[in-house]
């Protein structure tokens, strides 16, 4: 039996829930829970926000654990490896897609936490290709975030091939924004952080900005026009997008990392005068997944995480919810 957490109702709260999950299939692994962060998307899903969730329902998708049992057709993942596991638990390995290594645009894919039970406990299972080793030189109890906030925010740098000497923009300095500032840095690019705070601006450059702009102000934005390859905005609000589109040079991109559920209101006229783009992108392959946890491991790139054991779950989504977090929360056994 698997001993989790689960919501029986949208809103619920989530209480202590057994389940048997059956055989170990052939391609998948089970995975022995020691840490899983907490991401909006749970607090979505936990919330049918979505109007895609199944009670009871147990969230979690940034799990870092070992390697419990392995299936009988998995050679690459043994058992007491410490691995991870995001927001995908299988592809379909047939589409298109998979079969030109975009498994995160996957036709068909298993999500974690979609019609399965996640990693609010102390077992989870996943299609083994799905899961990555854990590098060595990361802090396990800290990793999880990196599994779906660190992925989405370094996604676009090898989608785009964004160049280390590319001024770039990050939009909202919160649980992706803060990530994405110290992978641009990292990267080699300029880093400037908008935030509409002034409390953040010091924290903003202390995670890896090289300044700011208040995007309250009008004169700041404008004073940035044509400067920016990449915006990437991690926020899930409306903006005056127009503004924010200004601010990019000739084929820049306004890339979408946070899910604004309100339509986009911009002008086209300076898409067809500059040849901008606006894009969106999701989490990321397996192969970019592990270059993404190679590359925090070299340049000591952690997220800024609070910690809560499993039997303050409640406590912890409600500290998510309010918006106060700072800026990843992390249960753990």
């Amino acid at each position: 039996m698997i001993n989790a957490y689960a919501a029986f109702e949208p809103g619920g709260e989530l209480k202590p829930f057994q389940y048997d999950p059956g055989p170990l299939d052939a391609d998948a692994v089970e995975i022995a829970v020691e840490h899983c962060g907490i991401c909006h998307s749970d607090l979505s899903m936990r919330n049918d926000e979505w109007g895609m969730s199944t009670y009871p329902l147990v969230p979690g998708h940034e799990a870092i654990g070992t390697i419990a049992a392995v299936g009988d057709r998995v050679t690459h993942l043994k058992p007491g490896q410490r691995v991870g596991l995001g927001w995908h638990a299988g592809y379909c390995m047939v589409c298109p897609s998979c079969m030109s290594g975009d498994h995160n645009l996957c036709a068909e894919p298993r999500q974690t936490i979609v019609g399965r039970h996640g990693a609010f406990a102390d077992r989870v299972r996943a299609d083994a290709a799905s899961v990555l080793p854990l590098p060595d030189g990361l802090d396990r109890a800290s990793a999880g975030p990196l599994f779906c906030g660190g992925i989405t925010v370094f996604n676009p740098l090898i989608q785009f091939d964004i160049k280390p000497t590319d001024d770039v923009a990050v939009i909202g300095i919160g649980g992706l924004g803060h990530m994405a500032l110290q992978f641009y840095r990292a990267w080699g690019c300029h880093v400037t952080a908008f935030t509409s705070s002034p409390a953040k601006r010091e924290e903003a450059l202390g995670l890896g900005a090289h300044e700011t702009i208040d995007s309250r102000d009008p004169a700041a934005l404008k004073a940035a026009a044509g400067r920016f390859a990449l915006v990437a905005s991690t926020v899930n609000v409306k903006l005056d997008w127009n503004a924010y589109v200004a601010t990019l040079k000739p084929k820049g991109r306004l890339h979408f990392l946070g899910a604004t559920i309100e339509p986009l209101d911009v002008s086209i006229v300076p898409f067809l005068f500059h040849q901008y783009s606006i894009s969106g992108s999701p989490v990321g392959s397996p192969a970019t997944i592990k270059r993404m946890l190679d590359f925090a491991a070299r340049h000591g790139l952690n997220p800024v995480t609070e910690h809560f054991r499993f039997d303050q779950i409640n406590e912890a989504m409600a500290h998510l919810a309010s918006g106060q977090a700072r800026y990843r929360i992390v249960l753990s056994h």
